[in-house]
């Protein structure tokens, strides 16, 4: 009975999540929202709440962040990585102390605490990766010159993350410092250790993953990856910097095949793990945080803005297509809930969760408007603020003057 009960539950919430994106697609929307609306309607104090199929939903949703950092990894190849940290790091320090102290300062100003400060900062802080690249696509930008800094930024932003959730890991986890310094130096050398050999034998790295046959190179990708998670979960490390990593050490055809054969379980799990934090929010805790909520979307939308029309003047972009990096940089989606989620799974701070789910609805759904219209915005408004300059009529003795031969 409790089988058939979970079949029924967790076939329901597929089909749902299915339908959901189809409804989004056709109003080119990002279904994040959707989901996260659908986990609010069947978690705590939601509509229907669900039982049977709770945990292994909490399962799926864990696949869920290990396969998005996973296939954000098989993106990059290690040397793209390290030209990007070379060239643009400027950048990337711009878009941490505009977009990362807001959120901590949100926090602070709420009496949340120093560790809730820390999260809230890389809420605020992360792009959504999986959303600008399909609003980049959908609005035929991918070929624009401001593209590559748009993207620049973004893999910063996730170099950023090797080293970002191991520091949340071990705060949340409320160990000693010693601990924390430890768990920190295990992630970077193994960062290091990963980006080394990828820079050096990543072609014999892809030489012992690659198969012919797509079966056995999804069974061998995903039980390293699974498995690399495991491990570095172990070490208090994230397993989402281990996916990471894993896919980082893949590179040429094996990514590319690997990429294929993946992004339908990444799409399936991805919308389980957003379920899953809807599911762990309690609706009636979101309107006393809904303000606050409102006013950091629209101050980081606008730091955000800052952030593309900066990056995209350093590197000698135009006016309009520096407007349209910082419109496209605007959205946030599925690291902003991982790393709250990681806050959430702690216990540090009962109105975080629901204040993380907000912002992410918010601005996941002004990320797409802002990516289109920044930049006629900003064009009409400087056309307005031009002075008005009537024409000068020519003096007579001008207009008279007779034409040298």
């Amino acid at each position: 009975m409790h089988s058939a009960v979970l079949l029924i539950e967790f076939g329901s919430i597929i089909l749902g999540l299915g339908l959901l994106g189809r409804f989004a697609a056709r109003f080119q929307l990002s279904p994040i929202p959707l989901y996260l609306l659908a986990g609010l309607a069947f978690g705590e104090g939601g509509l229907l709440p669900l039982g049977a199929s709770e945990e292994f939903i909490a399962t799926g949703a864990e696949i869920g962040v290990i396969l998005l950092l996973l296939m954000l990894g098989l993106e990059y190849t290690a040397s793209d990585l390290v030209s990007n940290l070379k060239t643009h790091y400027p950048s990337g320090l711009v878009d941490c102390a505009l977009n990362a102290l807001p959120g901590a300062a949100v926090a602070l100003l709420l009496g949340w605490g120093p560790v809730a400060a820390v999260v809230l900062a890389g809420v605020t802080w992360i792009s959504s990766s999986g959303v600008i690249a399909k609003v980049l696509g959908d609005l035929g930008r991918v070929g624009n010159r401001e593209t590559p800094v748009i993207l620049s930024v973004l893999v910063l932003e996730d170099l950023a993350m090797a080293v970002y959730l191991p520091i949340v890991t071990a705060l949340v986890a409320g160990v000693g410092l010693m601990a924390g310094s430890v768990t920190l130096a295990i992630a970077l050398g193994a960062a290091g250790l990963v980006l080394f050999l990828a820079v050096r034998y990543g072609r014999l790295i892809s030489r012992f993953v690659s198969s012919d046959d797509p079966e056995k190179l999804l069974l061998v990708v995903l039980g390293l990856t699974i498995l690399v998670a495991g491990v570095a979960q172990q070490l208090q490390v994230s397993a989402a910097v281990g996916a990471f990593l894993v896919g980082i050490a893949l590179s040429g055809e094996v990514a590319e095949g690997a990429h294929t054969l993946l992004s339908p379980l990444r799409d399936l799990f991805a919308a389980v793990f957003f379920v899953f934090f809807g599911l762990h929010t309690d609706p009636s805790s979101i309107p006393p945080v809904l303000l606050p909520a409102l006013g950091l979307a629209v101050v980081t939308a606008l730091t955000k803005i800052a952030t593309g029309y900066w990056a995209a003047r350093r590197a000698g972009i135009s006016v309009k297509g520096r407007w349209r990096a910082g419109g496209a940089l605007v959205a946030r989606g599925e690291f902003s809930i991982v790393i709250a989620g990681l806050a959430v799974a702690a216990g540090v701070e009962p109105s975080l969760g629901p204040l993380a789910t907000a912002y992410v609805l918010i601005l996941v759904v002004l990320g797409p408007l802002t990516a289109r219209y920044t930049e006629p915005l900003a064009t009409w408004w400087s056309r307005r603020r031009e002075p008005h300059r009537p024409e000068v009529a020519p003096r007579p003795a001008e207009a008279e003057a007779p034409v040298a031969d």
